[in-house]
């Protein structure tokens, strides 16, 4: 069987998204008074616009994908690990490219937002997928959602930071995180982002082997 575990990381658009979210943001309905919609564009105003725009990097009409990190493993010949990189439509090209084989897809919120993100992505490149691959919920099979998989399709889904702890394991968290992936980029950082998203994966790999009892005594 031959299983990729993948984690992507993204970005909002470009400058121009920024500008548009500026000119199109306006004080909320219940500031009424001169004074205080004054203050609003004064004080509140720059970091609405920033937060609106940061997290238009969560949504695939808006957002764009900055890397894919992955791990290839087959059952023989081992585990392959590597991050896709570059312009967004050959990152996807090379991803459907590597997914042309694939039994099982592993990943962390997988179904919710990586694979959600990647088809909505190739989408808006014309980059046509070498799979059709159902994003339906509640099975593990041909894509396996360890976080989902964790909480049994049960509330409070936990994260792959928290996981990996409670389940002795490193964590793949630092300096870096999903909330500031877009600072390291901008300050050209983009090794240290590559670095992050593939010890995602790892990250990932670990707890899907120790949940399914791969390469451990069970004997007891």
């Amino acid at each position: 069987m031959i299983k990729l575990f993948l984690d992507i990381e993204t970005l909002p658009g470009d400058e121009a998204m920024r500008s548009q979210i500026e000119a199109e943001m306006t004080p909320p309905s219940h500031l009424s008074r001169p004074e205080r919609i004054r203050q609003w564009e004064e004080e509140e105003r720059p970091a609405a616009v920033e937060k609106k725009f940061r997290d238009a990097a969560l949504q695939g009409h808006s957002g764009r994908i900055f890397c894919v990190g992955y791990i290839r493993e087959e059952d023989e010949a081992g585990a392959v690990a590597g991050v896709l990189t570059g312009e967004e439509a050959a990152i996807l090209r090379s991803f459907w490219k590597l997914a042309e084989d694939v039994d099982l897809f592993v990943g962390y919120n997988i179904l919710s937002f990586d694979m959600r993100y990647i088809w909505q992505r190739s989408v808006v490149h014309g980059v046509r997928p070498s799979r059709a691959l159902s994003l339906a919920l509640y099975r593990n099979d041909p894509i396996y959602d360890v976080m989902w998989e964790w909480t049994k399709w049960g509330k409070n889904p936990v994260s792959l930071d928290a996981l990996a702890r409670a389940l002795g394991l490193p964590s793949p968290k630092g300096l870096i995180h999903g909330s500031n992936v877009y600072d390291f980029v901008k300050a050209g950082e983009h090794q240290e982002v590559y670095d992050y998203c593939l010890r995602d994966v790892q990250a990932t790999r670990a707890i899907y082997r120790k949940m399914n009892f791969l390469g451990q005594d069970i004997s007891a």
